[in-house]
């Protein structure tokens, strides 16, 4: 995110009402909730761990221990366990 200087983008009227409220400090404007994205949206990373968590599950069912899972994909054994629970 880049900062921009509020008197180059706003109408002088509303930095006058804006600086009632706030003078020579940042402010972040948030975006509207309609154009929020979710998590992972805007990347692969959601599909990347499906993938990974099938692929750990596969594992598991073909006899894979829960120990070994665990240092080979570096996750906690707890966080294994949850996604074997977890899947379908």
């Amino acid at each position: 995110m880049r900062y921009q200087n509020a008197k180059l983008v706003l109408p002088e009227p509303l930095l006058q009402e804006i600086q009632q409220y706030v003078q020579g400090s940042y402010l972040y404007v948030p975006k509207p909730s309609a154009s929020k994205r979710k998590w992972g949206d805007g990347t692969d990373t959601k599909q990347l761990l499906r993938e990974r968590n099938q692929a750990i599950l596969q594992a598991y069912r073909q006899g894979t221990g829960v120990k070994e899972l665990a240092e080979q994909y570096f996750l906690t054994r707890h966080s294994i366990r949850r996604i074997i629970r977890e899947q379908p």
